[in-house]
């Protein structure tokens, strides 16, 4: 992301011009965007015009448009955003008032305004625009005839092509149709990861299966290499890990993404950081309870008391719909960094955020042990005078 204008008051409101350029922007613009925001943007817009003669023609335009937002829609296969809204300005092509969908593009500027800019969506544009390595992974999980080929970018992972192939039996001597049958889903598998990644661009290619699905399809693949002379492939080799998962589906990723193998390649990247930081807050839940704690009222009593070390925070809380429940987050991230403490905003579709999506999207690994946050104030008063 690029940022082409800046103009903000001293109370926070204002606005931002941005240019997306790669895909993941996308995922920034869509947790800056909120509704109440105005946003500018070109757009096309279907025109009908009626001549002297009562004959209408209809022609798409090009215009720029501003619209109050209303609703936003993002798809996370394809890192396309839809924003809607009522037009808030005066447009030639457009009524006030009329409800339009702002499609956000690569290479072409939006510009944003907020009432206010707060310390989430300043960091936001922070991180969106600073020049930093990229950590994507390509990764690759399969089983017997299918296969997810995902990108593990610093902020998504994204199923990028599902391959789905019927794999003959080897059962009643049908060896030889297995054989081929599975060379042609290693041959789709490598097709598919050539055509959507460039290789020299990523730091690691993991690849993920039961048994020696894995294994199979690196080697198909360095054949491949060799007969067509692929000189960028071939230099990649050292690129590639193999690690076992349970299955080929999505959800298995996880399980190879917290090999000792991928950590040591990605070990200076934010990837790895959040990934080790909600690895020990789930094994901290059983050894230390009372130093990980999740759910909002309970880290927020223990961000009141001082004794958060890390928070680990969904960015979908920011996306809230309230704008009280906006702020209540907000309050809480600056808190805990006010105090000294460690903030982490985890991507909700990455596989860190997901998993702690699960637990409320909010937890804390304190610095000390605290007990029964959990327990309402209003028992504990009661207990405390029947004492």
């Amino acid at each position: 992301m690029r940022l082409i204008r800046k103009s903000l008051e001293k109370d926070g409101q204002g606005q931002m011009t941005l240019l997306p350029e790669v895909a993941e922007d996308m995922w920034h613009a869509y947790n800056l965007i909120r509704p109440g925001d105005v946003l500018r943007a070109s757009a096309l817009r279907k025109v009908t015009t009626t001549s002297a003669t009562g004959t209408t023609t209809s022609t798409r335009v090009h215009t720029m448009l501003t619209i109050t937002v209303d609703k936003i829609d993002f798809s996370p296969a394809d890192l396309a955003l839809h924003i809607g809204g009522r037009v808030c300005d005066e447009n030639k092509y457009v009524a006030v008032g009329a409800h339009h969908t702002l499609d956000l593009e690569l290479a072409r500027n939006f510009t944003l305004s907020k009432p206010e800019w707060d310390s989430v969506a300043l960091e936001t544009v922070r991180e969106a625009c600073s020049p930093c390595d990229n950590a994507e992974i390509a990764a690759i999980t399969l089983h017997d005839g299918l296969a997810h080929v995902c990108a593990v970018g610093e902020h998504t992972t994204v199923i990028r092509q599902r391959i789905e192939m019927a794999i003959p039996k080897k059962r009643g001597g049908n060896i030889e149709a297995h054989e081929k049958g599975l060379a042609k889903f290693y041959a789709a598998i490598t097709e598919a990861f050539l055509r959507l990644f460039e290789v020299d661009k990523v730091k690691v290619v993991l690849l993920g299966s039961p048994g020696f699905y894995a294994t199979k399809l690196r080697e198909y693949i360095f054949t491949h290499a060799e007969k067509t002379e692929n000189k960028a492939l071939l230099r990649a080799r050292p690129k590639f890990i193999v690690e076992h998962t349970s299955s080929g589906h999505k959800h298995a990723l996880n399980e190879a993404l917290l090999s000792p193998a991928v950590r040591a390649k990605l070990a200076d990247t934010r990837f790895a950081r959040e990934t080790d930081a909600v690895e020990r807050f789930f094994r901290m839940i059983h050894t230390e309870e009372e130093r990980a704690w999740y759910g909002a009222k309970e880290v927020a009593k223990a961000v009141e008391k001082g004794a958060v070390a890390t928070l680990l925070i969904c960015d979908s809380l920011f996306r809230s719909q309230t704008v009280a429940e906006r702020r209540r987050y907000v309050a809480m991230k600056e808190e805990v960094e006010k105090q000294g403490g460690e903030v982490m905003v985890l991507s909700s579709i990455h596989e860190s955020g997901v998993r702690l999506d699960g637990l409320g999207g909010i937890a804390a690994i304190l610095t000390f042990p605290l007990a029964d946050l959990d327990e309402d104030d209003e028992d504990v008063a009661i207990e405390e005078n029947q004492n």
